[in-house]
């Protein structure tokens, strides 16, 4: 088969679905399937003119709010750039983007189109403080799920919470699929190591989704009860400066290390000991695999797909969002015995390896893109 994989932008950042689609298709190709990349430059702004018109709803009564207008120029300019570059037809695209599913399925409608859901723009919005739940921005990207089960030939998600939240917006939602993302274990190299103070790592985008805020109250913590540690935070974002200003308010920056954006984090991860982060919301939680594919301990919040990933107290630890005094009890307990740190992180390990491995992907994936339905559909168009 001959397909297409449609990202939104290009996979310049490890991570999700940045990490996973360049290798499941380098994989494919290992095995004599054709497949090809295709995103959008973010250089490409205000190209697109073509009207915009969906089949479930009509979008047209939230223009004029920037969220939207902005969502649907960018479509605009998926068309326009579409157009220019994709000259070959396809046996099957596979999208990994709403945006970049309807797309296609608008530009090729002959074409089978599968799409895998793999986050909520509107919930990190949300829990971001940018958009009100139950607003005109969370109601547009909300109807977006009907538009894209009326149109589109098969929806994946990466987790099974994540299957539920988005199945609430469509009609079938027994027909979504389930496949938790995968990671290509050569990227992934535990190191033995022995740290005389234990050493927190956490890898994210600092957004106040993130639940960075918490961590750092839940440090503060850790230090008031005389317990020495060192935190690692890798990641940029727009509430860097306020988590760098309230780490000093809490009396812990000496204790922690703002890296900023790092690009493969997976080389640095392997030295530390414990892998904490206490988001309000995740999909799935890519990093969570990947860091224990590095065989650090867990410690993350009983939210989404960290949940699926996380059975407390085998392979990691979970705790409730948005407390940091349950946080700090959590850390404590990993940091203060070395046995059960290692008993925790080598669970997590065998887990990821077993359950999270891209080959696991890659056939889940055949199975799918051979399933019969497909393969009539490719052969109709």
């Amino acid at each position: 088969m001959n397909i297409l994989q449609a990202l939104f932008f290009p996979p310049e950042q490890p991570g999700g679905v940045s990490s996973m689609v360049p290798y499941i298709c380098e994989h494919f190709v290992e095995i004599g399937w054709e497949m090809e990349l295709f995103s959008i430059p973010k250089r490409v702004r205000t190209k697109g003119t073509e009207p915009v018109q969906f089949d479930t709803f009509d979008w047209t009564p939230f223009a004029g709010n920037a969220i939207v207008d902005k969502y649907i120029q960018t479509f605009k300019d998926y068309v326009w750039w579409t157009r220019m570059r994709v000259r070959k037809s396809y046996d099957l695209i596979h999208a990994h983007h709403p945006i970049a599913a309807l797309v296609m399925k608008q530009l090729f409608p002959e074409t089978p189109v599968l799409m895998t859901i793999h986050s909520s723009y509107e919930r990190e919005l949300i829990l971001n403080g940018k958009i009100a739940e139950g607003g005109p921005e969370h109601r547009f990207l909300t109807s977006l799920y009907g538009e894209l089960e009326h149109k589109l030939d098969g929806i994946l998600t990466v987790s099974r919470s994540f299957k539920s939240y988005v199945g609430a917006y469509m009609k079938h939602s027994e027909r979504i699929k389930v496949i938790p993302n995968g990671f290509d274990e050569r990227r992934f190299r535990p190191i033995s190591h022995e740290n005389a103070v234990p050493q927190l790592i956490t890898v994210c985008r600092l957004v106040p989704a993130k639940g960075i805020d918490t961590l750092l109250q839940a440090c503060a913590e850790l230090k008031r009860r005389g317990l020495p540690f060192v935190l690692h935070l890798i990641g940029d974002g727009p509430i860097r400066e306020e988590l760098e200003q309230m780490a000093i308010d809490l009396n812990i920056y000496e204790e922690i290390i703002f890296y900023g954006y790092m690009l493969h984090p997976e080389e640095f991860m392997p030295f530390f000991d414990i892998f904490v982060l206490p988001s309000r919301a995740e999909a799935f939680g890519s990093v969570f695999a990947e860091a224990a594919l590095c065989c650090l301990a867990l410690v993350g919040t009983d939210v989404g797909g960290i949940a699926e990933q996380i059975e407390h107290g085998r392979n990691g630890l979970l705790v409730p969002p948005n407390d940091p005094i349950r946080l700090s009890e959590a850390l404590e307990l990993v940091m203060a015995d070395p046995t059960y740190r290692y008993q925790l992180a080598r669970s997590g390990w065998m887990k990821a390896k077993q359950t999270y491995s891209l080959q696991r992907v890659i056939g889940q994936l055949k199975e799918v893109y051979e399933s019969k339905g497909f393969q009539q559909l490719a052969s109709e168009s």
